[in-house]
């Protein structure tokens, strides 16, 4: 499968990831409501963390979930960040 490159796709990755560690349905995951309100607690933000640089093959800072608090926050990050990025 390919990398995500649109906002959209990029967007949609992230809600994937997030229900998986807290173990809801991706449509109950809104892009404007802070991940802490759904209760990702530390260990799983760490692990989001470890799974964009995984998945985009860049470093973010581990307070990623914290400074970006959104799906629709942490989306515009990496749009900007894949940006920037050469393809390889």
């Amino acid at each position: 499968m390919s990398k995500p490159t649109s906002p959209e796709d990029i967007a949609a990755w992230l809600t994937e990831k997030v229900a998986f560690y807290l173990e809801i349905p991706e449509a109950d995951i809104l892009p404007d409501v802070k991940l802490v309100e759904y209760g990702l607690e530390s260990v799983y933000a760490l692990a989001l963390v470890g799974d964009v640089e995984d998945e985009f093959e860049i470093e973010v800072e581990p307070t990623l979930a914290w400074d970006y608090p959104t799906i629709n926050a942490l989306t515009g990050l990496l749009c900007e960040l894949l940006a920037g990025v050469p393809a390889a």
